[in-house]
């Protein structure tokens, strides 16, 4: 049995993934997998808390975001991949969960309130809105708290702006460990770590419904059109304007993510110098990001065309994570003093 500690991280079936995705959380994951016993999630369930009436591309969007953790290095060797609700025992361990969490703990859960007021301002006011919570979105932050404690995760990654979101968590884990007289349930610590802000091409929030993304599967050609619609410095003219790169809305956070530093050192020089114009300067941008991204495009193609590796990846990451969970909803029913 593995001495490491546990790490318990997921994401919401999308479909395929975009650059931020593999900024902020991917090149993360590719690093904790080799030092830490690392199960990772596709949150379908989670999915369903504000899409429960567009699930017909689920399906599809799940493959897809399995392919792009490949293709970038997620080792199913090394770390557990499955699905979410293919691990009947979270669903379980929600339901006992749910019994022992106060309402209020719930309310007060900072990404819960992110999500319904999302969900507010896109049904437009407070009639429609009342209608598209749902009893399942709720009890979000719990199922959250199942997914974590299902695995005695000991660390769940996440940014400095997300602790709070995992303190429900631990406050779950104690306070059923105060009522059932245990100390079973670990309290799981917040991994801090920096997850870099990557803006969609047109400076606004990187996103699928915004169409201002650049997926990690994009090929050459469209990753290479998308970059040229980047939002540049404003303020220049003309080409030999000299220019301003702390001012440059989009393009030069590229270049900060994806080039060393010579490059960037002389992209901002010539820049300032008015010795390249913009067009100039995202065509070069657009070479950076494709020779960056051309292996793991390379490697995803190759799973496409191995769907039953796929298949059998997803199966072995399913049973791994059922062995798990299944010791610990066992022993929880044993606490409670179930049949």
């Amino acid at each position: 049995m593995s001495n490491k500690k546990i790490i318990m991280s997921g994401m919401r079936p999308t479909g395929k993934l975009h650059l931020g995705h593999y900024l902020g959380v991917l090149t993360n994951w590719e690093k904790l997998q080799h030092e830490y016993d690392c199960y990772y999630a596709v949150a379908d369930w989670h999915a369903l808390t504000t899409k429960f009436d567009k699930t017909e591309t689920l399906k599809n969007d799940i493959n897809d975001v399995v392919l792009d953790w490949l293709a970038c290095g997620i080792n199913p060797e090394i770390a557990t991949i499955y699905i979410q609700s293919q691990v009947p025992a979270i669903c379980e361990l929600h339901l006992y969960l749910s019994m022992i969490t106060p309402q209020n703990w719930v309310e007060r859960d900072p990404t819960l309130k992110d999500m319904t007021r999302a969900l507010k301002l896109k049904d437009g006011g407070e009639t429609n809105f009342s209608q598209s919570v749902s009893y399942g979105l709720i009890g979000y932050p719990v199922l959250m708290s199942a997914d974590i404690l299902g695995f005695h995760a000991d660390l769940v990654p996440v940014g400095i702006d997300q602790v709070a979101h995992i303190e429900i968590t631990r406050d779950i884990a104690r306070r059923f460990n105060n009522i059932y007289k245990t100390d079973f349930l670990k309290e799981p610590e917040p991994k801090l770590t920096q997850i870099p802000l990557l803006q969609g091409v047109d400076g606004q929030k990187m996103g699928k419904s915004f169409k201002n993304d650049i997926k990690i599967s994009d090929d050459e050609t469209t990753t290479t059109k998308k970059i040229m619609q980047c939002i540049t410095d404003r303020s220049r003219a003309r080409k030999d304007d000299p220019g301003h790169p702390e001012n440059c809305e989009v393009a030069f956070k590229y270049y900060k993510a994806f080039a060393d530093n010579e490059t960037l050192e002389t992209v901002a020089k010539e820049c300032t110098q008015g010795c390249r114009g913009c067009a100039d300067c995202k065509r070069q941008l657009a070479q950076i990001i494709n020779d960056k991204f051309k292996p793991i495009r390379t490697k995803r193609q190759e799973f496409v065309q191995n769907q039953k590796l796929v298949d059998e990846i997803i199966k072995n990451g399913n049973d791994k994570a059922n062995l798990q969970a299944n010791k610990v909803v066992k022993e929880i029913k044993n606490i409670i003093k179930m049949y």
